[in-house]
């Protein structure tokens, strides 16, 4: 009887219009990922600095929503503020990468675990913040194309942020592979030495990448708090960063894989919601939490090895040196 219920056309599109909503928090960090790996440096700190962009964002759309009842107002306030507070987590990896050149696998971890103990103090300081919710944004569709049948439900009967993420992806694209901001913030990534030669200024190039990726990571986090869930706990990333992470390997560096890789985990996260829901008695609900992250793990798995990452990433820059 509950398998009737998932081979049917409603749970396919319910499913698929689920799974592009669940993909945008990740999507948003991807991207803010790709740009910074792109500078040549590696920020492992993205679940760090979602979690600061969620609880920013979280607790400023609460507190305009309380102060003023502007529920809109409330919600572009609150994602405003994870865009600045990632923004914020950005200058600190970047102060230390770039300007002390320390490890940036090491310092990538430390950001995780910055993110994580800063969050949980704060929140556990607010009493107010637990059990509060905020209303976020409502749904808009499309005139027209929101009436097609089956397509219009999946792709054009969204929230705005999910439009504008589709968006983000196309900018993010012609950002770097069609302006010169563009090439030069590769060239960093591939010979920071040349770019030096060439009389461009390293860690400017740098600092701007790292602060403008973690910036799309924080809007990421507050998305997923404000708009998806309108509550905050501790950890509610739930491994996102991390998530997001793999998938710029197995996107190739690239905004279109990217997008790609992000809907693979929206889709699976959004099949094990639904799946609980029915009550499949039969499988364990711990096995149906997992699967978002094992279906990106075999993703990856797949596309490892196929292609080549910028030649400098990684690789702290130190003027006069090749």
């Amino acid at each position: 009887m509950m398998w009737a219920q998932v081979l049917t056309w409603s749970f396919g599109v319910a499913l698929f219009t689920a799974g592009i909503r669940l993909a945008v928090p990740v999507l948003l960090a991807v991207l803010g990922e790709i740009i910074t790996e792109r500078s040549g440096v590696m920020n492992l700190g993205l679940e760090g600095v979602m979690l600061v962009g969620s609880l920013a964002g979280f607790i400023t759309a609460h507190s305009i929503e309380q102060s003023t009842g502007m529920i809109s107002v409330a919600a572009w306030g609150g994602l405003a503020a994870g865009l600045l507070a990632g923004a914020v987590m950005g200058w600190i990896m970047a102060v230390l990468t770039v300007t002390l050149r320390s490890d940036q696998v090491v310092t990538g971890v430390t950001l995780v675990l910055l993110g994580q103990g800063l969050t949980s103090y704060v929140f556990r300081q607010n009493a107010g913040l637990a059990g509060a919710r905020v209303k976020g944004l409502d749904s808009w569709a499309i005139p027209g194309f929101s009436d097609i049948p089956i397509v219009g439900d999946i792709l054009f009967n969204h929230n705005v942020m999910v439009y504008l993420t589709a968006v983000l992806v196309f900018l993010c694209w012609f950002f770097l592979f069609r302006t010169n901001w563009g090439l030069e913030l590769r060239a960093v990534g591939e010979n920071p030495a040349a770019v030096d030669t060439s009389g461009l200024r390293v860690d400017h190039i740098r600092y701007r990448a790292v602060m403008l990726g973690s910036a799309l990571a924080g809007l990421g986090g507050a998305v997923l708090t404000v708009v998806q869930l309108n509550i905050f706990t501790e950890n509610i990333t739930a491994g996102r960063g991390w998530i997001a992470i793999a998938l710029v390997f197995f996107s190739r560096w690239q905004p279109g894989g990217a997008m790609i890789g992000a809907l693979l985990f929206g889709i699976a996260d959004a099949l094990q919601y639904r799946i609980q829901a029915l009550g499949f008695k039969n499988i364990p609900y711990e096995f149906l939490l997992m699967l978002p992250y094992v279906l990106t793990l075999v993703a990856l798995l797949w596309r490892t090895g196929r292609s080549a990452a910028p030649a400098a990433l990684g690789i702290p820059y130190v003027k006069g040196e090749r």
